[in-house]
């Protein structure tokens, strides 16, 4: 970047705002209108005419990463890890790098659930017209007609989708601790189906035509001469945009606008849509819900929904991390007392695995994920849930009823 050029082009208008300011009343106009320049211009924006653009590969080939055996993204030719400053001093050209390598990451890991978890794509709305937004869900074969078991995995919010927790752990750790394969791989060979929601997936973006940008009211019944006149001020305000926009933002992106996905435009609309079309209509005696962060959140919105059909259906739910408040979301005595017997939250925490941790909330019990780290809690109790959900069959089995509390398998762990 050229720092030195722009800081003495300030130095200059500086002056020369100094030496107008001595004169009369015509170059104090001229300070101000140059002052309202200045104003409009951002120094760090400025510098983004150095920038370099903001084209980037479209394959992890393209990028020279590839995933090793041991699922680890390494460079091709150095084998080291992801490098986040691959230009120094410049922060947002790399960020914009790394969201560009995070989307190929989107849809390797897509891949890797159709090819290598035999997991196949169902498109929602399930009867969307043609040419409307549509996002889409993943589930094994079986996960409508498994008569025995369904297991139910809902990431946290922000950009992960299907089949990841979190996108900083794929490309900064591993594919087992940053995505749902391992859960998927596991449940498959226990006998479970399986059903991924892709709860982030809320809408389409399209770049806006020109017609979009400039869009405004039909305007033939107004009189020529207005009409005329309120032309020129458009221009002459779009010449002033273009103007300043040109040093705001060198880099300019497109413009899109968004499509949302009909009765799926929030994470708690796609919980509840899904429950509504596929889990509640699934053979499945037992369904298991795995909900990272605001996943539990929108399982809890489900719950207050759909009480009555989540009690009939659902043996256990495995939260971690979970950022729900059955106080802020209004969840009543009935549901609490449900989520009690029947829910455990492996929150991040510095103690052990599974050991029981204090809560403020009278909801369902919280043990610790033996991690600090709010990404990593799904994958360090991995094997624990896994565990509770088996006893949770098992109690119910025996007694014919409703698992009970968790409370004394929780303990089990702990002497584990």
């Amino acid at each position: 970047m050229h720092v030195p050029s722009i800081i003495l082009i300030w130095l200059r208008i500086w002056i020369s705002m100094a030496q107008l300011q001595q004169g009369g009343p015509d170059e104090k106009e001229k300070t101000t209108a140059l002052k309202d320049l200045l104003s409009r211009i951002d120094l760090d924006e400025l510098m983004k005419k150095d920038e370099p653009p903001l084209e980037f590969p479209d394959t992890l080939e393209g990028f020279e990463y590839a995933f090793n055996e041991k699922g680890q993204l390494r460079h091709i030719k150095t084998g080291e890890p992801f490098v986040f400053n691959y230009r120094e001093d410049l922060h947002r050209w790399n960020q914009k790098r790394y969201e560009a390598l995070g989307e190929i990451i989107t849809k390797y890991v897509y891949e890797l659930l159709e090819e290598e978890c035999h997991l196949k794509k169902v498109y929602i709305p399930v009867d969307a017209m043609e040419g409307e937004p549509r996002s889409f869900i993943f589930m094994s074969e079986d996960a409508m007609t498994n008569p025995d078991k369904l297991m139910v995995l809902i990431h946290g919010s922000g950009v992960v989708r299907a089949g990841q927790w979190a996108r900083r752990l794929i490309i900064n750790e591993d594919l087992d601790s940053g995505t749902q394969i391992p859960y998927i791989k596991r449940a498959i060979e226990e006998g479970y189906g399986v059903i991924v929601l892709n709860p982030n997936e809320n809408y389409i973006e399209i770049e806006k035509t020109k017609a979009q940008v400039q869009l405004s009211p039909d305007s033939s019944d107004e009189p020529a001469e207005k009409r005329e006149r309120k032309d020129k001020i458009q221009k002459d305000t779009k010449k002033r945009r273009d103007f300043y926009e040109k040093y705001r933002n060198p880099q300019k992106e497109k413009e899109t606008v968004q499509l949302y996905i009909r009765e799926n435009g929030s994470p708690e609309e796609h919980a509840i849509y899904i429950w509504d079309h596929f889990i509640s209509q699934s053979a499945a005696e037992n369904v298991f819900f795995v909900a990272h962060s605001y996943g539990g959140l929108a399982f809890v919105e489900l719950m207050i929904q759909r009480e009555a059909e989540v009690k009939n259906k659902v043996t256990a739910v495995a939260l971690t991390d979970s950022v729900h408040n059955v106080w802020h979301q209004e969840a009543g005595k009935t549901i609490r007392e449900w989520m009690r017997e029947n829910c455990c939250n492996w929150v991040s925490s510095s103690d052990p695995l599974d050991t029981s941790v204090e809560s403020m909330l009278p909801d369902c019990p919280r043990v610790s994920a033996g991690t600090e780290r709010h990404e990593l809690t799904s994958w360090k109790s991995y094997a624990s849930i896994f565990r509770f959900f088996g006893d949770a069959m098992e109690a119910k089995s025996s007694s014919g009823k409703a698992a009970p509390t968790r409370r004394s398998q929780r303990i089990r762990y702990e002497e584990l």
